[in-house]
C-alpha cells in the first residue's frame, strides 16, 4: 500500500491523535511524592475535582505562588496561599516532598522558598488535596496525618476549618488578608478569636481592633442581631476542646454550593456564599458602616443609626469632651461625665460624697460596649448588686445565654442596632434622673402646662412651615425652594404622601468650596444636561456634582424625577445620591464619587481600553445586568431607565458598575407593562424602535440598550461611530455579520490581544443580539439575561437578524416627513419630538 493512500493518512492521523491523548491529563496529578513533583504546568486535583493546587499569578503581577483554588469556579477563588511572604520569580520552581519528609518548595536554584517544618515527618511522606480544600501531609504507611494547611490559614476559613486563639501557649490559627486584590502578601487586616470570658471575634488592623462581633451567646455573637437561623448553623463558637483557647467553626451554608468565611483586603470580613446561579455573594459582611468601625464615637459615645453616614451622641449624663472638635463631625474624642458620681471613685462604698446614691440608667438596643468582665451569679439583681458596691462599675448587662457582664473606666463602641439590641445598665449620678422626683406638685403642674404650650406653638409653627414648604416646592419652580441647610430637604407629591422624599440640602456657596468654585481642574466630564466636577465636603468625603447648565433640556419635572428616584433606590450596581441643592437659578446634585468616572472614559480611548480586561468587562456587563433587574423587579418601584448607555455607566474604585443618570426614568404601578409618550427622549443607538418610532416604552426598551451596550462592550466600539463610508451601516449589523461568520467571537476587542474565553465572547454576543430584536416581544427580561449570564441556561436561543438600525430610520423618508425631530450623533442626551 502506497503512503499517499488516503486510508493510511487518516490511520496515521488517528494513532498520532490516540497518542496525545495521555498528555492532556499529564498536567492533573493525585499524590505528591519525593519522584512526582508539582511543576509550574501541573495541578494537583482533590479525588471529586472540587479542588486544586498549582502554581498561579495574580493579576497585574510577575510574581509566582503556590494555592489552593476552586477548581470549577470561575474567576479563580484562591483560598490558601503556600509562599505569601516569598513568590517565585522565575518558572523553574516545583512543588515536592524534601528528603526530610516536609513539603519543600524550590526555586529554579533549589533553594527552599517555603516548607512545612514538621519536626518530626516520615520518611514515607506523601502530599493530597482533600475535598475539604486541605493541602494535607501524610504517612503512607500509619495513614496519619503530619501536617494540614487548616494548621496555617491565609485569609480564608472553609467548612470544617478552624480559628484558633491561646494566649498562654502561642498557640494560634489567624485570617491574615491579602495585602491587596492582586497581592497575595501579608495585609494589614488579621482576624481572630482571643479567649476571653464570654469570647467574642475580632478583626485587627496592625495592633488595634477595626471591628468585633459582639460575646458569643452560645447560639450567636449578640453584636451581629442579623444572623439568621442558616447564618447561624454556618458559624459556631467552641470553648473549652483545650484549656484557655477558643475556637471558631464554620459549615457549609444553607442554599449554597460552597460556603467561606474570609477577611478581604480592606479589613472586611465576609460569609460568602457560591450558588451556580449567582456566583459568589454574600450573606453577611462587616464592617460596612461608619458606625461599625470600632470605637467610631469615642468612649461613651453610641453610634446613632445603622446607617452610611456616621452620626453619635453622647449617653445620658455625658457631654462632648471637646465641643468643637464634636460640632466639626470629629467623634473620636467621646464624651465625659457631666455630674460627679457618689461613689467618688472609692471602689467598695456606694456612697462616699453624702447625697443621693448613684442609680443606674436602663438604655435599650445597644451593641454592647467592649472590654467587659464576667461574673459569675445567680441571678440579674446578684449582677445589679455586684455592680452598685463597686464604685469602679461602670455598668453592667444581664444577657441572656452570657450571664452577668460589667465594665470598669471608660465604655468604648456602642451603637444603636437596627434590630435585637442588649439592655445596658449605665451608672449616673442620682441629680442626672429627670424623671419623677419633682420638689412639689406645682412644679409638676407647671411643667406640663409649659410643655403643653410650647407643643401647640411647635405644632402651629410646624404646620405653616410645612405649608409653605408644599406651597413653594409644588405650585412654584423648584428653583424657589428654600436654602436653608438646617432642616432636610422634603419633596412631597401632591397627590400621595408615600411619593415624599427627604434628603440634605446644601446651601449653594458649600458647593462653592467643594469645587473650588467649579474649577476646570475639578471637572469630570460633560453630561447630557451639565458638567459633572469632583468636590470635597466639610468631613472630607470626596463627591461628584452634577451642575446643571441653564441651557440644559432637563427641565423641573427630570430634576424631580432624578431626586425622588435615585433616593428611593438602593442597590450596588446603583450610583447613590448623597443630596442637592436648589437656589436661586441653580440646580445641583450630589453622588458618591466615583474615581473611574464612567465606562466611556476607558472603552473608547485608544490608550486606556487595554485596562478593561476581559474579567473586569464580564463583571461590569453583568454587574449592570443585575442593577437593571433590581431597578425592573426586585425594587420597591418598578422603574424603566430610559437612557443606559456606556457613558451613564460610572465605575467604582474596584472597577464595579453602578447605573446614573436617572432623569428620563418612569414609574410602572401596580401591573402596567406599557407607557407612551408624546416626548421621545434618549440617545440614539440605544433606543428600541417601538419608543423611538411610536414613543412606547417598557422593561423592553431598556432590555435593547442593555443589548448595545453589551455589543459595545465587547467590541469597544461605540454604536453610533459608523459612518456611510463603513463595510457596516451600524453596531447591530457589525455584530450579525460577526455572529454569523465567527459566532461573534472575530467583533472583540482588539486591545484584549486573544488575552479571553471565547465562548464566553460568543455567549455575551448571542445575549446581545437577543436584546436588540425588532419585536419587544422576542427580546428575553432581565431576569433571563442574568440567568443567561451566570451560565444557568446553557444553550441560549438563536437571535434573529436586526433590521433596526439608526441609520435606516434617519435615511427614511417617510419618517422625517412625519416628524419634527432634530438628530444628533454624539454623547450626549438628545430630545426628539414627534407627534403619536
Amino acid at each position: 500500500m502506497s503512503r499517499r493512500d488516503p486510508c493510511f493518512k487518516v490511520a496515521f492521523l488517528w494513532v498520532f491523535l490516540f497518542n496525545l491523548l495521555p498528555l492532556a491529563y499529564c498536567s492533573v496529578i493525585y499524590n505528591i511524592t519525593s519522584s512526582t513533583p508539582v511543576l509550574p504546568d501541573q495541578n494537583l486535583n482533590s479525588p471529586r475535582q472540587i479542588f486544586e493546587l498549582g502554581f498561579f499569578t495574580p493579576n497585574d503581577s510577575h510574581f509566582q505562588y503556590v494555592g489552593i483554588w476552586f477548581k470549577e469556579v470561575s474567576p479563580r477563588t484562591v483560598i490558601w496561599v503556600a509562599n505569601r511572604e516569598k513568590p517565585i520569580t522565575n518558572s523553574s520552581a516545583s512543588l515536592t516532598i524534601g528528603s526530610d519528609g516536609n513539603f519543600w518548595l524550590l526555586d529554579g536554584q533549589k533553594t527552599i522558598i517555603w516548607s512545612t517544618n514538621v519536626s518530626n515527618p516520615s520518611n514515607d511522606s506523601i502530599g493530597l488535596l482533600s475535598d475539604d480544600g486541605l493541602f494535607v501531609l501524610k504517612n503512607s504507611q500509619t495513614g496519619n496525618n503530619l501536617w494540614d494547611s487548616s494548621q496555617d490559614p491565609t485569609d480564608t476559613l472553609l467548612p470544617g476549618t478552624w480559628l484558633a486563639f491561646n494566649e498562654t501557649n502561642g498557640y494560634r490559627l489567624t485570617l491574615n488578608s491579602w495585602k491587596s486584590e492582586n497581592d497575595p502578601s501579608p495585609g494589614d487586616f488579621t482576624a481572630n478569636v482571643p479567649p476571653q470570658t464570654p469570647p467574642q471575634a475580632i478583626v485587627w488592623k496592625g495592633s488595634k481592633p477595626q471591628w468585633r462581633s459582639g460575646p458569643w451567646d452560645k447560639t450567636k455573637f449578640i453584636g451581629i442581631p442579623e444572623m439568621d437561623a442558616d447564618y447561624q448553623s454556618g458559624l459556631q463558637l467552641v470553648d473549652g476542646l483545650q484549656p484557655e483557647t477558643a475556637y471558631l467553626n464554620v459549615s457549609i451554608l444553607r442554599n449554597c454550593s460552597y460556603s467561606m468565611f474570609k477577611v478581604s483586603s480592606m479589613g472586611v470580613l465576609r460569609f460568602l456564599c457560591w450558588a451556580r446561579q449567582r456566583g459568589w455573594y454574600p450573606r453577611w459582611e462587616a464592617p460596612i458602616t461608619p458606625c461599625e468601625v470600632y470605637g467610631a464615637c469615642g468612649s461613651f459615645g453610641v453610634c446613632q443609626r445603622y446607617e452610611p453616614n456616621l452620626t453619635c451622641r453622647c449617653l445620658k449624663g455625658f457631654v462632648p469632651k471637646s465641643n468643637e472638635e464634636w460640632t466639626k463631625g470629629n467623634w473620636s474624642g467621646g464624651c465625659v461625665r457631666r455630674s460627679e458620681l457618689s461613689c467618688g471613685g472609692n471602689t467598695s462604698a456606694t456612697n462616699t460624697r453624702g447625697g443621693s446614691p448613684d442609680v443606674f440608667l436602663k438604655i435599650g438596643g445597644l451593641r454592647l460596649p467592649d472590654s467587659s468582665d464576667f461574673l459569675k451569679v445567680w441571678d440579674e439583681n446578684e449582677c445589679h448588686q455586684q455592680c452598685l458596691n463597686n464604685c469602679s462599675c461602670s455598668g453592667y448587662a444581664y444577657v441572656s445565654g452570657i450571664g452577668c457582664l460589667v465594665w470598669a473606666g471608660n465604655l468604648v463602641d456602642m451603637h444603636e442596632l437596627p434590630l435585637g439590641g442588649q439592655d445596658l445598665f449605665l451608672r449616673l449620678a442620682h441629680s442626672e434622673l429627670d424623671d419623677g422626683n419633682q420638689n412639689t406638685k406645682v412644679k409638676i403642674i407647671v411643667g406640663i402646662i409649659t410643655v403643653l404650650t410650647v407643643a401647640i406653638i411647635a405644632a402651629l409653627i410646624y404646620s405653616f412651615w410645612k405649608w409653605r414648604a408644599k406651597k413653594r416646592v409644588m405650585i412654584k419652580d423648584p428653583t424657589d425652594a428654600s436654602t436653608d441647610t438646617s432642616q432636610p430637604f422634603v419633596w412631597r407629591s401632591p397627590s400621595e404622601d408615600k411619593d415624599s422624599v427627604e434628603l440634605p440640602l446644601f446651601d449653594f456657596n458649600s458647593i462653592i468650596v467643594a469645587t473650588n468654585n467649579f474649577d476646570i481642574e475639578n471637572k469630570l466630564g460633560q453630561g447630557g444636561y451639565g458638567p459633572v466636577y469632583k468636590g470635597k465636603l466639610l468631613d472630607g468625603k470626596d463627591v461628584a456634582i452634577k451642575r446643571l447648565s441653564s441651557s440644559s433640556r432637563q427641565g423641573p419635572e427630570e430634576f424631580k424625577n432624578e431626586v425622588m428616584l435615585i433616593s428611593k433606590l438602593q442597590h450596588r450596581n446603583l450610583v447613590r445620591l448623597i443630596g442637592c441643592c436648589i437656589e436661586g437659578g441653580e440646580k445641583i446634585l450630589i453622588y458618591e464619587y466615583m474615581p473611574n468616572k464612567s465606562l466611556d472614559t476607558y472603552l473608547f480611548d485608544p490608550t486606556r481600553k487595554a485596562e478593561l480586561d476581559w474579567n473586569k468587562r464580564i463583571n461590569i456587563i453583568t454587574g449592570v445586568a443585575r442593577g437593571l433587574l433590581y431597578l425592573h423587579r426586585d425594587s420597591c418601584l418598578r422603574v424603566i431607565h430610559r437612557d443606559l448607555k456606556v457613558s451613564n455607566i460610572l465605575l467604582d474604585e474596584k472597577m464595579n458598575p453602578k447605573i446614573s443618570d436617572f432623569g428620563l426614568a418612569r414609574i410602572f404601578e401596580g401591573t402596567q407593562d406599557l407607557g407612551s409618550t408624546h416626548r421621545v427622549v434618549g440617545t440614539l443607538g440605544y433606543m428600541a424602535p417601538e419608543y423611538l418610532l411610536g414613543g412606547i416604552y417598557s422593561e423592553k426598551s431598556d432590555v435593547f440598550g442593555f443589548g448595545v451596550l453589551i455589543l459595545e462592550i465587547v467590541s469597544g466600539r461605540k454604536a453610533n461611530s459608523f459612518q456611510n463610508h463603513d463595510q457596516h451601516m451600524s453596531l447591530l449589523a457589525y455584530a450579525w455579520q460577526s455572529w454569523c461568520e465567527s459566532s461573534g467571537v472575530g467583533m472583540i476587542d482588539q486591545a484584549l490581544d486573544n488575552s479571553f474565553s471565547a465562548s464566553e465572547v460568543s455567549r455575551c454576543v448571542n445575549i446581545g443580539l437577543l436584546c436588540v430584536q425588532d419585536h419587544s416581544a422576542d427580546r428575553p427580561t432581565m431576569a433571563a439575561i442574568d440567568s443567561m449570564l451566570s451560565g444557568e441556561k446553557s444553550k441560549l436561543p438563536q437571535p434573529k437578524q436586526p433590521t433596526f438600525t439608526f441609520q435606516n430610520v434617519s435615511s427614511s423618508s417617510h419618517i422625517q416627513s412625519q416628524s419634527n425631530s432634530t438628530w444628533s450623533v454624539n454623547n450626549v442626551t438628545e430630545s426628539i419630538i414627534e407627534p403619536r
